[in-house]
């Protein structure tokens, strides 16, 4: 497929979001910031943050909500920029709301009912005004967390854990009835599906299944799974490191087939235009967010800017 360049010189773009308006909003984790890329390439910052801004989506008040894992360290070389470790001057995990005209920051939830949140990645609003987020965690030199999914409220009134435990929870998304959440683990490059049977409920499978969830589909191949978005057909296009593409996935698991994009580090993809069928896809390492024609129409999101 062919690849239009958008922007480029970016500090590890991340979170598309593709606006009304024809703009992207993303976010870029090792500057910290939120960033407009208009039509023609023209950036704008919209927002600063402490940590590390991660995940973005508009809310049912027309906000921009934030997952902030709190900070990375970085190493950059010859393959490009990328994070390694949690940052020595970590300031913990949090999900923040952003007001678009202004750029001001509020702080939403630090802790879900369970425990502190340690690594907020991805989020996704449902049709009832709340929102999935995975919290994938923290690694050190010697350990790493155990990631969770939580729900919350859009308003501050409710956050509660609804997963756990899971390997680096990252993307997440939701099939076009909202019926099922989708989950994809990076490091062992799973993508899981949770049963909801409610706002905030899942309808577990019982064990050996380690949190409730069904497995869709896994790589026998060293690649690592990230962020994640959902077409109008329900297929799952989960955004893929190392084997650097797109990887499309059948809701069943049956099919499974690649996308390759020219950067190791693709991290995440949404669908904008008036059709649907344009992708916004972030090539992360080398700094750039670029579009192509997409097959299929990407699933419209639930409260779209």
């Amino acid at each position: 497929m062919t690849l239009t360049e958008l922007a480029d010189g970016l500090r590890f773009p991340e979170g598309p979001v593709a606006m009304a308006d024809g703009s992207v909003l993303l976010v870029e984790i090792e500057r910290g910031t939120l960033l407009r890329v208009r039509p023609g390439g023209v950036k704008q910052v919209v927002a600063k943050f402490g940590g590390g801004p991660n995940g973005a989506a508009i809310g049912p008040d027309g906000k921009c909500y934030i997952c902030n894992n709190g900070g990375f360290k970085w190493t950059d070389d010859e393959t490009g920029l990328r994070p390694i470790l949690q940052a020595d001057d970590y300031s913990g995990g949090r999900i923040e709301r952003v007001d678009l005209a202004t750029g001001e920051v509020e702080t939403l939830y630090t802790a879900s009912d369970k425990a502190p949140l340690r690594g907020p990645n991805d989020l996704v609003f449902d049709a009832h005004g709340g929102f999935y987020f995975t919290d994938l965690g923290k690694a050190r030199h010697r350990d790493i967390d155990r990631g969770a999914v939580c729900y919350a409220r859009a308003d501050g009134s409710l956050i509660r854990e609804v997963c756990f435990p899971m390997l680096t929870p990252n993307g997440c998304g939701l099939s076009p009835d909202g019926a099922t959440l989708y989950v994809a683990e990076t490091e062992p490059a799973r993508l899981w599906a949770f049963d909801l049977a409610g706002p905030g409920e899942i309808r577990r499978q019982p064990w050996p299944s380690p949190h409730g969830g069904r497995l869709v589909t896994g790589s026998a191949n060293y690649q690592r799974f990230d962020s994640l978005a959902v077409d109008a057909a329900g297929n799952i296009c989960v955004a893929t490191l190392v084997h650097g593409g797109i990887t499309i996935v059948s809701p069943d698991g049956a099919s499974m087939r690649h996308a390759p994009m020219p950067e190791r580090w693709v991290t995440n993809i949404c669908f904008g235009g008036d059709d649907m069928r344009t992708a916004y896809i972030t090539l992360s390492s080398t700094g750039r967010l670029v579009s192509c024609r997409w097959p299929e129409p990407g699933l419209r999101l639930n409260y779209n800017g």
